[in-house]
């Protein structure tokens, strides 16, 4: 968030009636509504783990031990087991639908 100075930009009018609640004082200017974007939608991070972890699940069905996956990942193996899990019961569900 940056400081602008609201003569530099705001209309004569407006830059008045403002001055009638608030003179000399930051005042901060809400973006008007709008969906904001889930953790790491913008930077691609989301993807990133999503396919990580698709590949962790493709691994242990293949047979890849989970220690392997651990040392592989580095990971822990609650976090391993946990992905494990969640991709399990992913598949599962789109299975029945």
């Amino acid at each position: 968030m940056s400081y602008k100075n609201g003569k530099d930009f705001l209309p004569p009018s407006l830059l008045k009636q403002l001055q009638e609640y608030i003179q000399g004082e930051i005042i901060y200017i809400p973006k008007k509504e709008q969906k904001r974007a889930g953790w790491g939608e913008n930077n691609g991070t989301r993807l990133i783990i999503e396919r990580r972890n698709s590949e962790i699940f493709r691994m242990y069905q293949s047979g890849t031990p989970i220690i392997e996956l651990v040392q592989s990942f580095h990971l822990s193996e609650d976090s391993i087991r946990k992905i494990i899990t969640k991709k399990r019961l992913h598949a599962a569900s789109s299975q029945r639908a």
